[in-house]
């Protein structure tokens, strides 16, 4: 049998805490400049890292963004990707407006380990989602050296 806290005022706060979530505005997530190198960013694209036995995978959301609107870079072991999403105008009914995308520019920065192969990065963008595929080099296979006497 389970011990179950009784909490009269549970449901309460609950219900609080979703009132509070429908009238806060979405975060915009901004960058300092210590952390972007002198660029600010509208909003943070979420990303997936994966690491397969011969490669990096970097999955980003980017919906909305138009492919030649994003940049990559790759420079002293550090993957840049940004872009932008574009403003569209908005349309007011019954006096209420409800916006959840956020818009503007986005950046994000990656440390690559020294296995990653930056010559050989390659990215294509699909339905929104940009993947990113970052080779590993080909690791020098250890070898006995026979010492002659």
């Amino acid at each position: 049998m389970n011990v179950v806290r009784y909490q009269p005022w549970g449901l309460l706060n609950q219900l609080h805490n979703e009132v509070d979530r429908l009238f806060t505005p979405p975060p915009r997530h901004r960058l300092d400049e210590t952390e972007t190198g002198n660029a600010a960013s509208d909003w943070t694209p979420a990303v997936d890292i994966k690491e397969e036995a011969e490669r990096f995978v970097i999955t980003a959301d980017i919906p909305g963004v138009d492919p030649k609107d994003v940049e990559l870079h790759m420079e002293n072991g550090i993957l840049t990707i940004k872009g932008e999403r574009p403003a569209e105008t908005q349309s007011e009914r019954e006096d209420y407006k409800r916006i959840e995308r956020v818009r503007g520019n986005f950046y994000r920065r990656f440390s690559l380990p020294d296995t990653a192969n930056a010559e050989a990065i390659s990215a294509r963008s699909q339905h929104g989602v940009l993947e990113i595929v970052i080779p590993k080099h080909q690791k020098v296979q250890p070898r006995r050296i026979q010492v002659e006497s």
